[in-house]
């Protein structure tokens, strides 16, 4: 038989090697000779681990953009940053909010003051962690120079509004140092949520004696300083981040793990063959429709659950056929979700029709439009008609573009949605683009039709709602603005009752829904490919799995792909 390596070769162009008997005598043996030696089984490919460490080797999606706290947006950034920075709130292993900087806390009555008080703890250069890091780093991420795409996210902090839009100064941010170990935090709002938030890389502390010293320079991985439970040592662009255990962080003598790469892993396929060769211990990056396959190869290294996630697509409300509603629904009435989800990406995620994923904690969805239930073929002619209305059909095709993410899920579905479309006279050219580059045009509303996904910061329907709302910024991709669903969302945010916000939340999306800014394709499960050595891995709802709750069972040997 000819080896895959010479085929490999013979597909690249190399054919004219065999245009003659001639030729073919004179290169066929050395040829071949290379092929087995190229196809010959590789070692596995791992960095030397230091004799008596643990290390860990992570695939973890897309390259980070950047390693500041205040200015990452990505699940695959906020992964580096749980392990190198503490909030005051901390993940505990199952993705639970514990205490973290602060020890403990304590709330006012009308929930508008909340009182934390800060542990003992140094940062990794051995200067204490005080209340004034966590004031610097608050206003910090606020103020305009920063362009933080997550500022928002905090605007239930009195004064942090009107500092982001530029109209206060610092000094105006309700947060204050009592003393070196008190943290004063004064909302506009109750925020039952808050020690949700406390844990995500917004409200992370900065060193603000070395920031202060180095300008953005202080991210850089000579000069980065953490107060986590691993030190930032390496960033090889397009290779690793390299992060080795902080020996003066606060439960240091409780973290296992000495070393932890960060691999960046965009290729589905590949972090596959490297966790069966024991290149990779952990992969994020896994094909949704070799999960089923996988599970019967490899059953003990596949681990999904109930994730707090959406796909989904936002509408450029800027570009003018999508500013006509009717065209909006008609999209979203033509994709045949059952089909993307049971037979093309077969990862057990379930097709979305609201946009709030169930499970979120104190909430229920409003019902699903009534469309959902129509068989496809009454969905797409009633979407054929709506276009008709809308002043397009055979004679006038609509025409629009979807810049989609090259990760290997919309990779895979993206084409049935443009076929989904063509049925119903829709002529969707496909635009594919790196994660970080794609993400980056939508926030600069560089697109017509954009391929999203959102994961909650935090488990509460506010954290998929506000993104939709006018003050949300740059993540709210389609510019969506209505007055009715700001106030609900408001009011939610001032409402002391569970079940009355809880209301306020739902009528807010069954306004956004019928208003079709965006639209829900399926709900997302957790996946990853987890080699079963790696002990302390617990699946939860929102994928936290960090680091210094892993260890690997066994010696260096241990280390191996799979026999």
């Amino acid at each position: 038989m000819i080896f895959p390596c010479l085929i490999e070769e013979v597909r690249r162009g190399r054919r004219n090697l065999f245009s003659s008997p001639r030729a073919l005598r004179a290169v066929l043996i050395p040829t071949v000779l290379a092929a087995v030696v190229g196809c010959a089984p590789q070692a596995p490919v791992r960095p030397s681990c230091p004799e008596g460490q643990v290390c860990l080797l992570i695939g973890n999606g897309s390259e980070p953009a950047t390693l500041d706290p205040h200015k990452a947006t990505g699940t695959w950034e906020s992964r580096i940053l749980a392990d190198a920075f503490t909030g005051l709130t901390q993940d505990d292993a199952s993705g639970e909010a514990v205490p973290g900087m602060a020890e403990r806390w304590e709330v006012s009555e009308d929930g508008l003051v909340w009182t934390f008080y800060l542990r003992d703890a140094v940062w990794s250069d051995g200067v204490p962690v005080t209340a004034d890091d966590f004031v610097f780093s608050l206003q910090r991420i606020l103020l305009p120079q920063t362009a933080s795409e997550y500022s928002s996210l905090l605007y239930f902090i009195e004064g942090a509004q009107p500092l982001n839009e530029g109209k206060t100064g610092p000094e105006t941010l309700g947060v204050r140092a009592i003393d070196s170990r008190t943290l004063e935090i004064r909302l506009v709002h109750p925020a039952p949520y808050l020690t949700e938030v406390a844990k995500h890389q917004t409200m992370s502390p900065v060193p603000k004696h070395v920031v202060e010293r180095l300008g953005d320079a202080w991210v850089q991985p000579q000069n980065i300083v953490t107060n986590g439970p691993y030190r930032i040592e390496t960033w090889r662009l397009g290779d690793y981040v390299r992060m080795t255990k902080n020996p003066l962080y606060y439960e240091a003598d409780k973290v296992c793990v000495d070393q932890v790469y960060y691999y960046p892993t965009t290729d589905a396929a590949s972090s596959e063959r490297r966790v069966r060769r024991g290149e990779l211990d952990i992969s994020y990056e896994v094909q949704s429709n070799r999960i089923a396959f996988l599970r019967q190869e490899i059953p003990e290294y596949v681990r999904t659950s109930t994730y707090l996630g959406v796909a989904y697509m936002a509408f450029n409300s800027n570009v003018e056929p999508l500013k006509d509603i009717r065209v909006r629904r008609a999209v979203s009435m033509a994709i045949d979700r059952e089909f993307i989800t049971n037979k093309l990406l077969r990862g057990g995620q379930t097709p979305a029709y609201n946009f709030v994923p169930p499970g979120v904690a104190n909430y229920t969805s409003p019902p699903e439009p009534e469309w959902a239930s129509w068989p496809l073929e009454r969905r797409q002619a009633e979407a054929r008609r709506l276009l008709s209305e809308a002043g397009y059909g055979p004679r006038y095709p609509l025409k629009l573009e979807i810049k989609h993410r090259n990760s290997s899920d919309p990779t895979l579905f993206m084409p049935a949605i443009q076929a989904d479309l063509k049925e119903v006279g829709i002529d969707l050219a496909l635009a594919q683009n790196e994660v970080q580059i794609a993400y980056a045009a939508y926030r600069v509303r560089d697109f017509q039709v954009a391929d999203a996904g959102w994961v909650a910061d935090y488990n509460d329907a506010m954290s998929f709602l506000y993104l939709n709302q006018s003050s949300a910024g740059s993540q709210n991709y389609g510019d969506y603005s209505n007055p009715v669903y700001d106030e609900l969302l408001r009011k939610a945010d001032n409402e002391p009752d569970a079940e009355t916000r809880a209301g306020y939340l739902a009528e807010a999306e069954r306004i956004m829904l019928e208003d079709a800014p965006i639209v829900p394709v399926y709900f997302l499960n957790t996946k990853a490919l987890v080699n079963p050595r790696i002990t302390g891995w617990v699946d939860n709802i929102i994928d936290h799995h960090r680091t210094r709750y892993l260890c690997v069972a066994g010696s260096q040997s241990s280390n191996q792909g799979i026999n």
